[in-house]
């Protein structure tokens, strides 16, 4: 079992966990991922780690509080213990020097980014985040990104913080004016859909680091399967990102809209 050293609320219902997972804290890379597990007969989740501390033995989790399992996880205290955790899982980035990337992210899609722009800004890119959520309150990790970043644009829906639009807003207007290298979006699939048609008119490379539901994490249930290039891949083992300008979005969004009512 994995004992949580630090609880902390984000947002209502957005927390974040520091929990004691020496082993991953080794050997996570940007773009991995864990699955969780709380109680004997808990649901398997994956989480993406946000960050780790090596020289604590640690471990980030970011946690939307959506459903019956992510409830029970947040509900969980400093000192109590996570029944399974099991990673890093997934394909790690594919880091280098590209020139000048935009990271788009949505709501929670901004706590897998984060490592991902804190590599590539190591790796000497010049990187733009464009943060956006619905509300000023739904913005996260603002102060994180702002010290990995060469510039954050944030975005909401309301206009309440930042500049009013969706993050498809605030990439365009950085491809208006700069060459744009590479681009790299988290957040909703429908988020993601719209962000990749957006590059795709601007011939602009795009990495979508794919949300789907996901049961074992090794492949083998074939829950997380979607079609990317007109072929079936498997999130957990082939991914979770993707060239964003071949995923079948729609396919996607149909099969996380599955089990909406049991969620419910």
């Amino acid at each position: 079992m994995n004992k949580i050293v630090k609880k902390e609320f984000l947002s209502e219902n957005v927390v974040k966990l520091v929990v004691e997972a020496p082993l991953i804290a080794k050997s996570r890379k940007p773009g991995h991922f864990v699955i969780v597990r709380v109680g004997k007969y808990g649901e398997r989740i994956p989480l993406t780690i946000a960050e780790s501390d090596l020289a604590n033995g640690t471990i980030t989790l970011i946690i939307q509080q959506v459903g019956k399992s992510s409830h029970k996880i947040c509900s969980l205290n400093e000192g109590e213990f996570i029944t399974d955790l099991v990673g890093p899982l997934g394909k790690a980035t594919h880091i280098e020097r590209f020139g000048t990337v935009v990271c788009a992210c949505g709501g929670v899609g901004t706590a897998p980014m984060l490592p991902i722009a804190q590599a590539m800004k190591k790796a000497g890119n010049r990187v733009i985040t464009v943060l956006a959520a619905r509300t000023k309150e739904l913005i996260i990790l603002e102060k994180e990104m702002r010290e990995v970043s060469d510039e954050v644009v944030i975005m909401t829906d309301d206009g309440s913080y930042g500049n009013k639009g969706l993050v498809t807003n605030g990439v365009e207007d950085v491809i208006k004016r700069e060459k744009v290298d590479l681009c790299v979006t988290i957040g909703p699939a429908i988020m993601m859909k719209f962000v990749a048609l957006l590059t795709k008119k601007y011939d602009i490379p795009t990495v979508a680091s794919l949300n789907t539901i996901m049961v074992d994490g090794t492949g083998m249930c074939g829950a997380c399967r979607v079609t990317v290039g007109g072929r079936t891949r498997f999130v957990c083992v082939d991914g979770p990102e993707f060239n964003a300008h071949e995923v079948d979005f729609d396919e996607m969004m149909m099969r996380l809209n599955a089990y909406k009512d049991y969620e419910k």
